[in-house]
């Protein structure tokens, strides 16, 4: 990956945080270093400048001699390292040194050369500092997880090499990897530790999880449309183009394509008394389309945040002034964070709706109860809906927004903040739960689908001639993807491990790839 040529794209640099090799355009150098001289001279000036020669925060009135920067900003790091908690992902850290180095090559940060060579060195051998999860409220930068990734490049702190779980001393780490430690110059301990890039690092995952799960949950929609054989009447075209809303459009063109061709669809029309589907089958569009347009604006908010400068004070190259300010608030990336979580939960809700419909023998169309073939002495499906059920609340508590919680810290210097880490962090096991739901929604539709080609709820004209009876071609290659890891459910048998493939085959985007069309969120990072 090529950083600073341009905007990044979420893809690229979520590649290069999975190991893809980052290096730098060469053409952003000579404003990087333009910006790190302007600070150099202001340090040695008389003038106060905040972060330069200043004290930090509550502090800022404080003057530092020229012959204490060094110390100022070795201090800053090691006091601002009060994160607690586990260990961040080693690609989350990356993401967040990926981001990191996106910011500093705008060169308005101050920097050096030298500083921003070593974060892409650590990148390079896969060194990857001890970042504890706790510790930020999105406000003057995410300083604590920031200061825990700076420190290990004055060789404090500690790390890894990725992939290892030997924790050594950030300076046995940096030599181990032939890297040196820096000594930081005038405000680059600042720049390293103000910024946004730890919540957004977190949020950029939880949104391609988030968008991965919305395409799968529309594929595990279209089966237990089919599974439960409901119609396909609220589908059509003409509905959604007099609403006009663009992700309910999508989402029912969609699910028509996915259901052309099925066998099934048809073959319970001589004999349906409903007039209407449950919702949880019936507005799948309107809830579907609704969460795609949510998850677009919030990828917008975070493509904006992933290339911005969000540190301080600022330097303006074209002036030589140092400018104060507040790109450090979190505020749009907690907004994101919170989008996010609201549409998981949505997914999640809708989702679980449709298990239970399936599983009831009150409304699944003549499926037997908890879609075991033998209930009574098998329990089948039961308890994977409370599961469901069970993963859904936890969702639902969880996704209550995090930004319009506030804590003053920092003396009320820091009197207003984002709480973007916390609704970033979340996003995690929000979608691992999702998985799972939609996961199990694979279950039991494929389940479905298979009793009704036993002929459970059909006439006796199509009972007859089940041979034929198969959903769309799409769905039929899902079914057999998850049929060579999951068979049918004949008898009960332990089903955590059942769900636990389901999950990760949902996870992986395995399921979108299996029906091999083109996502409904074209933008390359699936």
């Amino acid at each position: 990956m090529l950083i600073g040529a341009g905007p990044s794209t979420l893809h690229e640099l979520v590649r290069a945080a999975r190991g893809e090799s980052v290096s730098i355009d060469v053409a952003v150098w000579p404003r990087v270093e333009a910006a790190a001289r302007i600070v150099e001279t202001l340090a040695a000036g008389d003038a106060g400048v905040y972060g330069v020669n200043t004290g930090f925060g509550k502090l800022a009135s404080t003057r530092i001699a020229p012959s204490g920067t060094a110390r100022l900003q070795g201090n800053l790091i090691l006091s601002h390292c009060c994160g607690v908690g586990a260990a961040t992902p080693d690609h989350i850290v990356r993401l967040m040194m990926v981001l990191k180095v996106a910011s500093l090559v705008k060169g308005a940060s101050g920097v050096r050369r030298d500083v921003i060579e070593l974060i892409t060195g650590m990148l390079e051998k896969s060194v990857v500092p001890e970042v504890p999860v706790q510790g930020s409220v999105g406000a003057s930068g995410d300083l604590a997880p920031l200061a825990h990734m700076a420190a290990v490049m004055i060789g404090e702190g500690r790390g890894r090499f990725s992939g290892s779980l030997e924790v050594l001393p950030g300076r046995e780490l940096l030599a181990a990897a032939g890297l040196e430690p820096v000594v930081l110059a005038a405000k680059e301990g600042l720049a390293l530790i103000n910024g946004t890039q730890f919540s957004t690092a977190y949020a950029i995952a939880g949104l391609l999880a988030a968008e991965r799960l919305a395409e799968t949950a529309v594929i595990t929609g279209a089966m237990s449309v089919d599974a439960g054989m409901a119609s396909t009447v609220p589908f059509r075209p003409e509905i959604h183009a007099l609403r006009g809303q663009v992700g309910q459009i999508e989402v029912a063109r969609r699910l028509m394509s996915l259901l052309d061709g099925s066998a099934i669809r048809y073959a319970h029309l001589d004999n349906d008394e409903r007039v209407q589907d449950p919702y949880c089958l019936r507005c799948q569009p309107q809830v579907m389309g609704a969460v795609f347009d949510l998850l677009a604006a919030a990828r917008r908010t975070l493509e904006i945040e992933a290339n911005a400068v969000t540190d301080n004070p600022l330097v303006i190259v074209e002036t030589g002034e140092v400018l104060s300010g507040g790109n450090f608030h979190g505020e749009p990336v907690a907004f994101a964070a919170d989008q996010i979580a609201i549409a998981v939960s949505e997914i999640g809700a809708i989702t679980e709706r449709r298990i239970a419909t399936l599983v009831d023998p009150a409304l699944n169309f003549g499926l037997p109860a908890f879609l075991s073939p033998h209930p009574g002495i098998n329990s089948g499906f039961m308890i994977a809906e409370v599961t469901a059920a069970a993963l859904y609340a936890e969702n639902k508590q969880r996704a209550m927004p995090c930004s319009i919680d506030s804590t003053p810290t920092s003396a009320n210097q820091e009197d207003h903040v984002s709480m973007a880490a916390h609704g970033s962090r979340r996003l995690i096991e929000m979608t691992d739960n999702l998985a799972r739901i939609v996961g199990i929604e694979l279950l039991v539709a494929a389940q479905g689908i298979d009793l009704r080609k036993l002929g459970f709820g059909l006439t006796k004209l199509h009972a007859e001639t089940t041979d034929a009876l198969t959903t769309s071609a799409p769905l039929e290659r899902v079914m057999a993807r998850l049929r060579r890891d999951v068979p049918m459910l004949e008898d009960d048998r332990f089903l955590a491990g059942d769900i636990e493939m389901a999950a990760q085959f949902v996870a992986s985007g395995g399921v979108v790839e299996a029906i091999g069309a083109v996502p409904l969120i074209r933008n390359g990072d699936h």
